[in-house]
């Protein structure tokens, strides 16, 4: 079988490490351009090691793209982790279609940032979809899922490192064999169920600390570690990174410091109190909160927001 995988950074180099370990035939590798400055792909680098051709389009849309995908003569496609748009006129020159990989239970989080908000929204589980891709969003009919649990301390990092990004690279293998086999599903979406978030951005992160513990809690671990959820302190931004949830001092305003000590700086929402333990000043680099608190004559009784 004449496979062309397209994708980009570590996840698209672990898909494609997995597949030439165990045999299959790549004849090509598609992958983003980088941008002015930017450091290589870690895909095209692993690709360029094994001597695979790779090309780098700025756009699918144009016809001397499709006319060379179609020159390749490809039986199947392989996409981990693009994004740039692929129309369907390319998806289908492979004899056997075109697979996609996206972190979410489709038609659940349709969208670029679909890691993050599953955690944002308090949502104890998710999981990846194995989709054949059409000209929609994230709208094709789905191949394969696995479920995962999102645990209650689980990040944006830890929930695609631990979770979503092996059993990923694992799915993949496997939908690749049911195409070849002949026995890949194509299941239609509900569309009644489906939902879509754009990206998770720096303004998505800023911290109300009037809202309940567990929501503060929530969108500090959606944006850990991208975009990071920030408060202010001095008019300055404050990035929070590792935190925890903890039971309310209840005469405490919101976004009121109600002690520094060596485990982190406890702040007080509606219900609650989170512990920072990681914070990255406006400016600066992470540090322990603790560590940072001394050098910014933190104390019990300072307002955050």
């Amino acid at each position: 079988m004449r496979i062309i995988f397209n994708g980009q950074q570590a996840f698209g180099k672990a898909v494609l490490e997995a597949m030439l370990a165990r045999g299959d035939n790549v004849i090509a590798v598609f992958c983003a351009p980088e941008k002015p400055g930017q450091k290589i792909d870690p895909l095209k680098e692993f690709a360029l090691s094994k001597n695979l051709p790779v090309h780098q389009p700025a756009s699918y849309k144009t016809p001397g793209v499709h006319e060379q995908i179609k020159a390749l003569a490809p039986d199947i496609g392989v996409m981990a982790y693009v994004t740039i748009f692929v129309p369907s006129a390319v998806l289908n020159v492979p004899k056997l279609g075109t697979i996609q990989y996206h972190p979410s239970l489709l038609p659940l989080h349709r969208g670029p940032s679909s890691i993050n908000w599953p955690i944002i929204m308090g949502e104890a589980k998710t999981g990846l979809t194995i989709f054949w891709p059409d000209d929609g969003l994230d709208t094709g009919p789905v191949l394969m899922q696995k479920e995962v649990p999102i645990k209650p301390d689980d990040t944006l990092g830890t929930l695609y490192f631990d979770q979503l990004f092996p059993l990923g690279v694992k799915s993949m293998l496997e939908s690749i064999d049911l195409v070849k086999a002949g026995k890949a599903p194509k299941i239609k979406q509900d569309e009644s169920k489906a939902t879509y978030e754009s990206w998770c951005r720096k303004k998505d992160g800023e911290i109300d600390w009037s809202k309940p513990v567990a929501a503060v809690h929530n969108l500090i671990r959606g944006c850990n570690p991208q975009p990071g959820a920030w408060t202010r302190h001095q008019g300055k931004t404050l990035e929070i990174f590792d935190c925890a949830k903890l039971a309310g001092d209840p005469g405490a305003v919101p976004g009121t410091v109600t002690e520094v000590s060596a485990e982190g700086i406890k702040i007080a929402a509606a219900g609650g109190q989170i512990l920072v333990k990681r914070v990255k000043p406006e400016g600066e680099a992470k540090a322990a909160a603790a560590e940072w608190a001394g050098k910014a004559s933190l104390a019990k009784g300072a307002r955050l927001g």
